[in-house]
C-alpha cells in the first residue's frame, strides 16, 4: 500500500476565497475535504465540521465574522487531538481570534492565526498574501498549506495581532478606493475625459496595486464582488470599535465606515465594496433644475372671460371662487342694474354694470343701498365719485363702493 506523503487538508467556507484555496490546495497534490454551511455540490463534501476534523490534519477557516469562527470552532473542538492544526482566516475582533485559540489549544491542538490581503483574482491565482501569528512549531508546520494560495506568509507576533495588522491594512484599502470614488466625481463632474485622469493618475506615487483594480471597474460602474460590501463594512466597524478601546479617534475609519453604510442601506451588500462610486454616480439621473420642480402644487391659472354679466362674477374671477348663477324665471323681468351686460374696452379693463350711463332715470334702484342701509349718493356728487373705473378699482381692492363723500 503507497504511502500518504501529504496529510489531508480540511477547508471549511467554500465563499468566494475558501473555494479557490480548495482548488489550488489539489493543484498541488493535498487531499482536500470541505464543509460549508449551506451545502453545495463540491467534491469530497462531508457532514459536519468533526466529521473534518475526523478526516483531516489541517483545517483552513473561511467564514464572514466573529460568531461564525467560533460556532464552527465549537462544533470542531470534541473532535480535535493534538495532532490538529487549526488555521483561521477570518477578520475579526482579535478578542474572538484568543477565544477560538484558546477553545483549540484546550483539546490539545494547535492554531495558527491567518488573516490575508487579496481579493478573488488573488485567490484564482495562488497569490494571497498571510499575516500570521502562533506557535513557531505550528507556523512552521503550516507554512505549506498557506504557500499552496499565497506569494507571501508574513510572520506578526501573538495571537490577535495579525488580525489588528490586516485591520489597519483594510483602513487604508477602503479609504484609497473612498478617495478614489470622489477623485472620480471632480473629474466626471468637471468635464475632463477619465482616460486623461487615469493616465495622470497612473503615473503619480499614490497610484497602488489597489486602485490599479478597481480604478476600471468603477468607471464601467462594474461592481462584481471581488471583496463584498458587506465584509468591507464589518471590518471598518471592527476597527472603530477597536480604536476605541485604545482612546482613539479614527476618522478616516468613521468615514469610510458612514459610505459603507450608506451603500449597504440601499441595497448593495452584496457588491463590490468599491460600489461606494454610487454615490456620485447614481443609476437614474438626479432631476436638473429646468425640470421646474416645486415643493406645492400650483393653483390652475386664472383665465379672463371675454364677457362678465355682473360684479359677483367679477368677484369670482378676482378670487377664484365658483358663484352659481341665480335659478332662471322666465316669467320675471331682469332688473335694469342687474342685468347690463358689461363688454370689454378695447384697453381691457373691466367696467362695473352698475356705473353704466343707461337711458334709466338717474334715480337710483330701490335696493341700491349702502352696507350700513343709507341710499347711496344721489346726483349731484362730484364727477369722480361717479368715475365707472374708480368704482370698479375700489371693489378690486377690496374696499367698499361707497364714495368718500358720504
Amino acid at each position: 500500500m503507497a504511502r500518504r506523503t501529504k496529510k489531508n487538508v480540511g477547508v471549511i467556507g467554500l465563499g468566494i476565497i475558501g473555494s479557490r484555496v480548495a482548488d489550488n490546495l489539489r493543484r498541488r497534490g493535498f487531499p482536500v475535504f470541505v464543509w460549508n454551511r449551506n451545502p453545495r455540490p463540491f467534491p469530497n463534501f462531508v457532514g459536519a465540521p468533526a466529521e473534518l476534523a475526523e478526516m483531516c490534519d489541517y483545517i483552513q477557516i473561511f467564514v464572514s465574522d466573529d460568531d461564525a469562527l467560533l460556532d464552527v470552532v465549537r462544533q470542531l473542538a470534541p473532535a480535535l487531538a493534538a495532532r490538529h492544526i487549526v488555521i483561521a482566516h477570518p477578520t475579526v475582533a482579535p478578542h474572538s481570534m484568543r477565544v477560538a485559540a484558546d477553545l483549540v489549544e484546550r483539546r490539545g491542538a494547535r492554531f495558527v492565526e491567518a488573516p490575508f490581503t487579496g481579493s478573488k483574482m488573488g485567490a484564482e491565482k495562488g497569490e494571497l498574501v498571510f499575516y500570521v501569528a502562533g506557535d513557531e512549531v505550528a507556523l512552521r508546520e503550516a507554512r505549506p498549506i498557506l504557500e499552496a494560495s499565497s506569494t507571501e506568509v508574513i510572520e506578526i507576533g501573538e495571537i490577535g495581532q495579525a488580525t489588528v495588522v490586516k485591520l489597519a491594512t483594510n483602513i487604508v484599502t477602503s479609504a484609497s478606493v473612498q478617495a478614489l470614488a470622489e477623485a472620480l466625481a471632480l473629474i466626471n463632474h468637471a468635464g475632463v475625459s477619465s482616460d486623461k485622469f487615469v493616465a495622470a493618475l497612473q503615473n503619480n506615487a499614490s497610484y497602488s496595486k489597489t486602485l490599479s483594480m478597481k480604478l476600471p471597474k468603477m468607471i464601467d460602474g462594474n461592481f462584481e464582488p471581488h471583496f463584498a460590501l458587506k465584509h468591507m463594512l464589518k471590518d471598518m466597524l471592527i476597527a472603530g470599535r477597536l480604536g476605541l478601546s485604545y482612546h482613539l479617534e479614527l476618522a478616516v475609519a468613521t468615514a469610510a465606515r458612514d459610505r459603507l453604510l450608506e451603500q449597504e442601506q440601499r441595497g448593495y451588500a452584496e457588491e463590490d465594496f468599491s460600489v461606494i462610486a454610487r454615490k456620485y454616480f447614481p443609476e437614474t439621473p438626479l432631476p436638473t433644475v429646468e425640470q421646474d420642480l416645486e415643493l406645492f402644487e400650483k393653483p390652475p391659472p386664472i383665465e379672463p372671460a371675454a364677457t362678465i354679466s355682473s360684479m359677483g362674477e367679477v368677484a369670482a374671477a378676482v378670487h377664484d371662487v365658483d358663484i352659481a348663477p341665480p335659478p332662471a324665471d322666465p316669467e320675471s323681468q331682469p332688473q335694469p342694474a342687474t342685468d347690463q351686460s358689461v363688454s370689454m374696452e378695447s384697453t381691457g379693463e373691466l367696467i362695473a354694470p352698475a356705473a353704466i350711463e343707461t337711458n334709466q332715470p338717474e334715480t337710483p334702484p330701490h335696493d341700491a343701498v349702502s352696507p350700513e342701509g343709507t341710499p347711496e349718493p344721489q346726483p349731484g356728487e362730484s364727477a369722480a365719485a361717479k368715475s365707472p373705473m374708480d368704482l370698479l378699482a375700489k371693489l378690486l381692492r377690496g374696499e367698499s363702493a361707497r364714495t368718500d363723500e358720504s
